[in-house]
């Protein structure tokens, strides 16, 4: 006679925010490792329980440029924005998105908000000013 005991599906995750934070961190690394689908998959949930968390939403923004999804990579960074008009990296980053989805008259403006936020050699050089 064979066991057909049913298998029972694994318990959901918690979800505390120690979950949240351990998510976050392993989507930093999936990035980092060049698996930004993965990212953007743990990072959703992060974002449904705290939709108000910038840093989540820039790294999803990042992820999602990864992987070539530009229209919501645009929609992340701009939300960024919203909460934080002075963050130089989500302008350049943004820019980048513009740049690479054909739009260079929008990217141009990004590139140049993130040269005067902040006048690293990445940003100047991006930002084309005239001399």
């Amino acid at each position: 006679m064979s066991d057909t005991t049913p298998q029972l599906p694994p318990p959901p995750r918690s979800s505390s925010p120690e979950t949240h934070v351990i998510d976050y961190r392993a989507a930093e690394q999936l990035l980092a490792a060049r698996d930004p689908r993965g990212a953007v998959k743990l990072l959703d949930s992060v974002i449904a329980a705290h939709p108000e968390n910038t840093a989540a939403r820039l790294l999803r923004a990042r992820a999602f440029f990864a992987a070539a999804q530009l229209r919501p990579a645009e929609l992340e960074f701009e939300i960024v924005l919203e909460r934080e008009p002075d963050n130089a990296f989500a302008h350049f980053a943004l820019a980048r998105t513009h740049e690479r989805a054909g739009r260079p008259d929008q990217a141009r403006k990004h590139f140049r908000l993130a040269a005067a936020l902040d006048p690293q050699p990445d940003y100047l050089a991006a930002a084309r000013f005239e001399k």
